[in-house]
């Protein structure tokens, strides 16, 4: 969310960014916003008027009758009920219009980096830079689930009875190879100098609509019937709500934090879901990193995060690539964002199994997030970035480490997270 000074001096700013992103259907807003906000600012004078009048005249009434001039202070007696009657219908107005204005407010999409390329979708993304070399081996690569029904790893018709599509069973050393992956990935962070959370996995709409755009939250989020609660989408949510309504001192700055989750997700709008594979699925585990910090430094661990996913895959034998999002494929709330994708053998290309964006001060904006300086007081910059996600890291995974006799390589860093395994044999 915008500040609304940052509106009111430059509307021409914010048109030409809501034209870069291609959502011209808002512009209209932002002449609404500024009209809602006029009229916001001249209710709240004529509400001061009036009750500085009716401090004048009560002293006036108090006059009058120690003069023993009681029609006259009748009068005014009157004319502070009439004051006050006027006062009541500008509470009301007042109201209706500041929650016109909060909503039109955080539909506006956030002042994305000059940096940032103008694309209409993913399709205009920019490739930055690739780690590794892409291997395509002389063998052919089976697609992922039979690679997984081959160790006996994965069972997705069990899971469809019990919970519909878009679920699976993972079994064996397909399983405890995703556990593996998840506890590296804890301690990769915290070997960072990250803090380990396991946050709450409910959150309430008020964090829900603080840290993503009405949308997003529509095509993503599930809601508990009867509750004020949302399933999260990904651990970034209730991370950056455990901020919620906090005055931080700078010297607490950063506050970084890597977290471990559960992730629910609708997937509205993904076009269906294919039922053979898991790479768009409702439920997955994530370890997730954020930070909040000073906003000069949000430059720089925005950099720090992206690497920080680049090196654990490497790490992994995994080649991978950074993607620029374009101007067009940002949420609304993102400054900046960069795609993670890591090496597909079977696909011959790249698939996406990360992001990392920088928001800026707008979801602390909406959240209430505040550092108080030595001169000042000023909101918060939040980050977050994907450490790793399976099971799509198992897709990589499985794919950059399958040998010809399909088996799969575990590399060395994750084999004391497998009891010392250095490979699993197919049980088929």
């Amino acid at each position: 969310m915008l500040d609304i000074k940052f509106v009111r001096t430059n509307p021409d700013i914010v048109k030409q960014n809501i034209k870069n992103k291609f959502q011209d259907e808002k512009l209209p807003l932002v002449d609404e916003v500024l009209e809602l906000d006029a009229r916001n600012r001249a209710i709240k004078q004529e509400v001061e008027t009036l009750r500085a009048e009716k401090n004048k005249i009560s002293k006036q009434i108090g006059g009058l009758m120690a003069q023993g001039k009681k029609e006259e202070a009748e009068e005014l007696k009157r004319q502070i009920a009439e004051n006050a009657d006027r006062v009541e219908e500008l509470s009301i107005e007042e109201k209706e219009v500041e929650e016109k204005l909060k909503k039109d407010m955080m539909t506006i999409p956030n002042i994305i980096d000059p940096s940032v390329p103008i694309g209409k979708d993913d399709t205009e993304n920019v490739e930055v830079e690739r780690f590794g070399e892409p291997v395509v081996p002389d063998f052919e690569i089976p697609y992922h689930t039979d690679i997984m029904e081959r160790f006996s790893g994965i069972d997705m018709e069990s899971a469809r009875k019990v919970a519909g599509n878009g679920f699976y069973y993972l079994m064996g050393d397909i399983a405890r190879l995703h556990s593996a992956v998840i506890a590296y990935a804890r301690d990769f962070m915290i070997g960072r100098g990250f803090t380990y959370c396991v946050p709450p996995f409910m959150i309430r709409s008020n964090v829900v609509t603080g840290v993503m755009s009405f949308a997003e939250m529509d095509a993503m989020m599930y809601k508990i019937e009867g509750e004020d609660l949302y399933l999260i989408g990904t651990s970034e949510h209730s991370m950056i709500g455990k901020f919620i309504d906090t005055q931080l001192k700078e010297e607490e700055l950063p506050q970084t934090l890597t977290s471990y989750s559960p992730c629910f997700r609708k997937e509205k709008g993904a076009h269906g879901i294919e039922e053979r594979g898991v790479y768009r699925i409702h439920q997955f585990e994530k370890q997730e990193m954020i930070v909040v910090c000073k906003p000069e430094e949000s430059p720089k661990w925005y950099d720090e995060l992206w690497k920080n996913t680049v090196d654990l895959f490497r790490s992994l034998d995994i080649p991978v690539r950074t993607l620029e999002c374009c101007s067009g494929d940002l949420a609304d709330l993102k400054v900046k964002s960069v795609d993670v994708e890591a090496w597909s053998p079977r696909q011959k290309k790249y698939f996406e199994v990360g992001s990392c964006s920088n928001l800026g001060d707008a979801q602390a904006r909406r959240l209430g997030i505040r550092v108080k300086g030595k001169d000042s007081k000023y909101f918060a910059h939040t980050l977050n970035n994907t450490v790793v996600a399976p099971p799509r890291m198992l897709i990589a995974f499985l794919e950059n480490n399958l040998l010809e006799d399909g088996s799969v390589k575990i590399p060395e860093a994750l084999q004391p997270y497998m009891g010392g395994t250095t490979m699993i044999t197919p049980k088929k």
